[in-house]
């Protein structure tokens, strides 16, 4: 079996780069599915800030054998490079009939990052039904900066998407995507395991960009959210389009003239 990392194409990143998430459902075997419900079950060691990935999961171990799977390896390889450091990890829980659910928050502190980002795994080793808790995320959300909990006291916004999914599945995320983890209704315990990673190359076409120019690019990063205001939905594309122009290096990229016609500096020329 092939161990070559599958690289995102562009359509795929354009999509990231839009929503804040790319899902991944069922793509891990059942034995590591099994083995990783046996470990989570009885802790994970912790590991220092910023280790690098090459050094954090010894080989045999779960975490190791599912990072190393071809279509998470590319993904992680597609968005923060071949070299990512582990900024932490941690095992995720939500106990049978749980009263409560998380408040609506984007992780960590305040994040004002123009041209790069972390990326967070969330791997689901066992199927996630409605009535578990499924983590709650918000698609479109991640450039909309907030601190921590600040969004708290909303409780619903349109498109909101409850993850439910099969044994085996991997959502990748943009750090300051808004998610909150519900609350769990059936007898059986809900796991989610997450790694967050750090870039240490230059996010810059790290991805299969075969299909670049494909028209498929823009009209993904134009897809808007039923969630936006009318108004405010454009500085989400306009941030999208900045962020693009980053990961391609390519300052003339745009969705319908919005970043051109406002960064237009004409400069004073001599007449003589």
């Amino acid at each position: 079996m092939s161990t070559t990392p599958q690289l995102l194409t562009s359509v795929q990143m354009a999509r990231f780069v839009a929503q804040g998430f790319l899902r991944l459902d069922g793509i891990v075997p059942r034995e590591i599915n099994e083995r990783a419900v046996e470990a989570l079950s009885a802790g994970m060691p912790g590991l220092p800030y910023g280790t690098p990935l090459s050094k954090a999961f010894a080989q045999g171990t779960f975490v190791h054998e599912l990072l190393s799977l071809p279509v998470v390896s590319g993904a992680l390889q597609s968005l923060v490079g071949p070299d990512p450091t582990v900024d932490h990890h941690a095992v995720h829980v939500r106990e049978p009939h749980e009263g409560t659910a998380q408040d609506l928050h984007g992780d960590a502190i305040i994040d004002v990052r123009p041209d790069a980002f972390d990326v967070q795994l969330m791997y689901y080793p066992h199927e996630v039904t409605r009535d578990m808790g499924g983590t709650l995320s918000v698609p479109g959300s991640h450039l909309r900066r907030v601190n921590e909990t600040d969004i708290g006291r909303v409780q619903n916004l349109r498109g909101q998407t409850r993850l439910t999914c099969p044994a085996g599945t991997v959502v990748l995320v943009h750090h300051g995507i808004w998610h909150s983890g519900r609350r769990n209704d059936t007898e059986r315990r809900r796991y989610m395991y997450k790694v967050r990673f750090n870039p240490t190359v230059p996010q810059v076409r790290l991805w299969d960009t075969s299909d670049l120019h494909d028209p498929a690019v823009p009209t993904e990063l134009g897809t808007r959210f039923p969630w936006y205001e009318q108004a405010t939905a454009r500085l989400e594309i306009y941030n999208r389009v900045l962020l693009w122009r980053a990961l391609t290096g390519d300052d003339s990229f745009d969705v319908e003239y919005w970043v051109t016609r406002v960064s237009n500096r004409p400069t004073l020329r001599s007449h003589a």
